[in-house]
């Protein structure tokens, strides 16, 4: 599985096969299943829709590990375009942001200002419950420059959450300081392959780690620091653990969240909604879908089917 995974991450990153992927009409529908849309309207029409049926959305703009200035820029003004229309509709929406998207794979300082471009459009706009500029995790290398950029845009008054990463040992710390100082915190298994001194590997470990920090996040200190949980899964399994471990510890429903990919289990995440539970969905849109499409087929071993379907124009 670690190998699937790192030659997966290693196609998202080749710019020849992005280039070619993203040519081939046969495979648009590879994007359609994973992507909420090209561009902004058809994303918040996408949102919209999904609303309707008690669904949030978590909205991100398609780019990652970008190197070109021109591209950090395009990205980081398409970002606050999105946030400032937004502003003019009802919903309830994160804004997901890869670090490595607006210009931390150049520099830290230019990162650092348009993290807080991007962060100042969405503390001007209708302060609503759930919206959030919520911070996407990428590999090892930017867990501490994320959690670092995380802090500070808190410290000035953006709402801002996090995403953390269960294959990782040093997640339990992190979230232990986050949940103290009562953050808001979406907890995932993690899309990325690590050297086992720092990451559990392994379905079975990765689970097991995801329900003990699951158990972090939904205890009573969490909860008296005002932390807000959001558990990022499309595991049955997994999903009832926590919902159990929610209703014995005291959280009503409304006050976490489950949150699944577009395009992923779109029956669970209804079903979840129609029992009461918030639910969210993380919706990309933009043209550069195929790192992201690449990264998740990397998931999963069986998606390799899918996009060989695809390819054949099956």
């Amino acid at each position: 599985m670690r190998l699937w995974r790192r030659f997966m991450i290693a196609l998202a990153r080749s710019e020849a096969v992005t280039d070619f992927i993203q040519e081939r009409a046969p495979v648009s529908k590879l994007a359609r299943r994973f992507v909420g849309g090209e561009d902004q309207g058809l994303a918040t029409a996408t949102a919209q829709r999904l609303d309707a049926d008690g669904i949030r959305s978590s909205l991100f703009y398609l780019g990652e590990y970008v190197d070109d200035p021109m591209m950090v820029r395009m990205n980081t003004d398409a970002i606050v375009a999105m946030v400032e229309a937004l502003g003019q509709s009802a919903l309830d929406v994160h804004v997901s942001v890869d670090p490595t998207q607006i210009g931390y794979s150049l520099g830290a300082g230019l990162g650092r200002e348009n993290a807080e471009r991007i962060g100042a459009a969405l503390a001007a706009q209708p302060a609503r419950p759930r919206n959030a500029l919520m911070l996407d995790m990428e590999d090892f290398s930017m867990v501490e420059t994320t959690i670092a950029l995380h802090n500070a845009l808190v410290e000035a008054d953006v709402p801002t959450a996090i995403t953390l990463q269960a294959y990782l040992r040093r997640t339990e710390d992190d979230l232990t300081r986050l949940a103290g100082a009562g953050a808001t915190v979406r907890l995932v298994k993690g899309a990325f392959a690590e050297k086992t001194a720092r990451a559990f590997t392994g379905r079975r470990r990765i689970t097991k780690n995801y329900l003990r920090l699951a158990g972090i996040m939904l205890g009573g200190d969490a909860r008296a620091a005002g932390f807000t949980p959001v558990f990022g899964t499309h595991d049955d399994a997994v999903i009832r653990v926590v919902a159990a471990l929610a209703r014995d510890n005291g959280w009503p429903d409304g006050s976490f969240e489950f949150e699944m990919l577009y395009g992923v289990r779109p029956a669970l995440l209804k079903s979840l909604a129609e029992a009461g539970h918030a639910v969210r969905v993380y919706l990309p849109f933009g043209r550069d879908w195929w790192p992201y499409a690449a990264r998740r087929i990397g998931e999963d071993f069986a998606n390799a089917r899918f996009v060989a379907r695809a390819l054949l124009g099956r």
